[in-house]
Protein backbone atom coordinates (compact mmCIF):
# COMPACT_ATOMS: atom_id res chain seq x y z
CA UNK A 1 0.00 0.00 0.00
CA UNK A 2 1.08 3.46 -1.06
CA UNK A 3 2.27 6.09 1.57
CA UNK A 4 -0.87 8.45 0.50
CA UNK A 5 -3.15 5.46 0.35
CA UNK A 6 -2.66 4.57 3.79
CA UNK A 7 -2.33 8.23 5.45
CA UNK A 8 -5.83 8.36 3.77
CA UNK A 9 -7.40 4.74 5.51
CA UNK A 10 -5.91 7.01 8.46
CA UNK A 11 -7.41 9.80 8.19
CA UNK A 12 -10.53 8.15 7.68
CA UNK A 13 -10.49 6.28 10.94
CA UNK A 14 -9.57 9.65 12.49
CA UNK A 15 -12.29 11.16 11.35
CA UNK A 16 -14.97 8.58 12.16
CA UNK A 17 -13.26 8.04 15.80
CA UNK A 18 -16.32 9.31 17.21
CA UNK A 19 -15.06 13.09 18.47
CA UNK A 20 -17.22 15.12 17.32
CA UNK A 21 -14.16 17.44 17.16
CA UNK A 22 -12.84 15.26 14.09
CA UNK A 23 -16.34 14.61 12.48
CA UNK A 24 -15.99 17.48 9.79
CA UNK A 25 -12.55 17.67 9.40
CA UNK A 26 -11.88 17.16 5.21
CA UNK A 27 -9.93 13.93 4.70
CA UNK A 28 -7.42 15.37 2.74
CA UNK A 29 -6.52 17.53 5.40
CA UNK A 30 -6.13 15.22 8.16
CA UNK A 31 -3.97 12.66 5.60
CA UNK A 32 -1.71 16.15 4.94
CA UNK A 33 -1.43 16.22 8.68
CA UNK A 34 -0.50 12.73 8.91
CA UNK A 35 2.00 12.85 6.44
CA UNK A 36 3.41 15.80 8.17
CA UNK A 37 3.60 14.08 11.17
CA UNK A 38 4.63 10.20 10.07
CA UNK A 39 6.32 10.76 6.66
CA UNK A 40 9.76 10.80 6.30
CA UNK A 41 10.01 13.53 3.79
CA UNK A 42 10.75 11.36 0.69
CA UNK A 43 7.00 9.40 -0.19
CA UNK A 44 7.49 7.21 2.58
CA UNK A 45 6.53 6.19 6.42
CA UNK A 46 9.07 7.09 9.06
CA UNK A 47 8.83 4.09 11.02
CA UNK A 48 12.41 4.24 12.62
CA UNK A 49 11.33 7.18 14.40
CA UNK A 50 8.64 5.17 16.13
CA UNK A 51 11.10 2.08 16.67
CA UNK A 52 14.13 3.74 17.46
CA UNK A 53 12.34 5.89 20.18
CA UNK A 54 10.58 2.90 21.79
CA UNK A 55 13.26 0.95 24.44
CA UNK A 56 13.89 4.35 26.07
CA UNK A 57 9.78 5.37 26.25
CA UNK A 58 9.11 1.71 27.40
CA UNK A 59 6.73 0.89 25.09
CA UNK A 60 8.60 -1.27 22.45
CA UNK A 61 5.58 -4.14 23.67
CA UNK A 62 3.32 -2.04 22.64
CA UNK A 63 4.67 -1.02 18.73
CA UNK A 64 5.75 -4.11 18.29
CA UNK A 65 1.97 -5.76 18.42
CA UNK A 66 1.38 -3.28 15.32
CA UNK A 67 4.16 -4.43 13.99
CA UNK A 68 3.28 -8.14 14.05
CA UNK A 69 0.49 -10.52 13.41
CA UNK A 70 -2.17 -10.59 15.73
CA UNK A 71 -4.13 -8.07 18.02
CA UNK A 72 -3.16 -4.66 18.00
CA UNK A 73 -2.48 -3.38 21.17
CA UNK A 74 -3.93 0.18 22.34
CA UNK A 75 -1.91 2.96 23.35
CA UNK A 76 -3.35 5.18 25.67
CA UNK A 77 -3.06 9.23 24.75
CA UNK A 78 -0.09 9.78 27.21
CA UNK A 79 1.59 7.00 25.90
CA UNK A 80 1.24 8.38 22.25
CA UNK A 81 2.15 12.12 23.55
CA UNK A 82 5.92 9.93 25.09
CA UNK A 83 5.81 8.26 21.73
CA UNK A 84 5.85 11.25 19.20
CA UNK A 85 6.45 14.39 21.48
CA UNK A 86 4.47 16.80 22.60
CA UNK A 87 5.45 19.27 20.22
CA UNK A 88 5.01 16.89 17.17
CA UNK A 89 1.09 16.40 18.83
CA UNK A 90 0.52 20.15 19.19
CA UNK A 91 1.29 20.91 15.84
CA UNK A 92 -0.80 18.09 13.87
CA UNK A 93 -3.12 20.28 16.24
CA UNK A 94 -2.64 23.08 14.97
CA UNK A 95 -3.05 22.31 11.87
CA UNK A 96 -6.35 20.44 12.14
CA UNK A 97 -7.75 23.18 14.63
CA UNK A 98 -8.20 20.58 17.25
CA UNK A 99 -7.45 20.72 20.64
CA UNK A 100 -4.32 18.73 21.84
CA UNK A 101 -6.53 15.79 23.65
CA UNK A 102 -8.61 15.52 20.56
CA UNK A 103 -5.62 15.44 18.58
CA UNK A 104 -3.71 12.78 20.70
CA UNK A 105 -7.15 10.71 21.41
CA UNK A 106 -7.44 10.56 17.50
CA UNK A 107 -3.99 9.51 16.97
CA UNK A 108 -4.02 6.72 19.83
CA UNK A 109 -7.04 5.31 17.85
CA UNK A 110 -5.11 5.35 14.33
CA UNK A 111 -1.62 5.01 14.58
CA UNK A 112 -1.57 1.02 15.63
CA UNK A 113 -3.24 0.32 12.38
CA UNK A 114 -2.08 2.71 9.53
CA UNK A 115 1.71 1.18 11.49
CA UNK A 116 -0.13 -2.57 11.09
CA UNK A 117 -1.32 -2.06 7.90
CA UNK A 118 2.21 -0.23 6.39
CA UNK A 119 4.19 -3.36 8.01
CA UNK A 120 1.96 -5.93 6.54
CA UNK A 121 3.46 -8.29 4.69
CA UNK A 122 5.80 -7.36 1.63
CA UNK A 123 5.10 -4.31 0.43
CA UNK A 124 7.35 -0.67 -0.29
CA UNK A 125 6.61 1.09 2.91
CA UNK A 126 8.34 -2.00 5.19
CA UNK A 127 10.82 -2.69 2.60
CA UNK A 128 12.01 0.94 2.53
CA UNK A 129 12.40 0.60 6.93
CA UNK A 130 14.37 -2.53 6.20
CA UNK A 131 16.78 -0.20 4.29
CA UNK A 132 17.01 3.02 6.70
CA UNK A 133 18.14 0.23 9.51
CA UNK A 134 20.12 -1.74 7.44
CA UNK A 135 18.34 -4.53 6.27
CA UNK A 136 16.62 -7.43 8.56
CA UNK A 137 19.94 -7.49 10.71
CA UNK A 138 19.41 -3.93 11.42
CA UNK A 139 15.61 -4.18 12.27
CA UNK A 140 16.80 -7.45 14.27
CA UNK A 141 19.33 -5.87 16.27
CA UNK A 142 16.91 -2.42 16.83
CA UNK A 143 14.00 -4.97 17.94
CA UNK A 144 16.22 -6.50 20.71
CA UNK A 145 16.93 -3.35 21.62
CA UNK A 146 13.25 -2.21 22.57
CA UNK A 147 12.90 -5.52 24.37
CA UNK A 148 15.17 -5.41 26.64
Amino acid sequence: MELMDLLKVGASMIQSNGDDATKGLDIDDISNALNNLVGNGQGGLNLVTFVSGLSQNGLGEIVGSWLGNGENKSISIEQVTTLLGSDKIASFASELGLSQESAARALADALPQIVDKATAGEGTIMDEMLAQVGGPSGAMDMLGKMFR
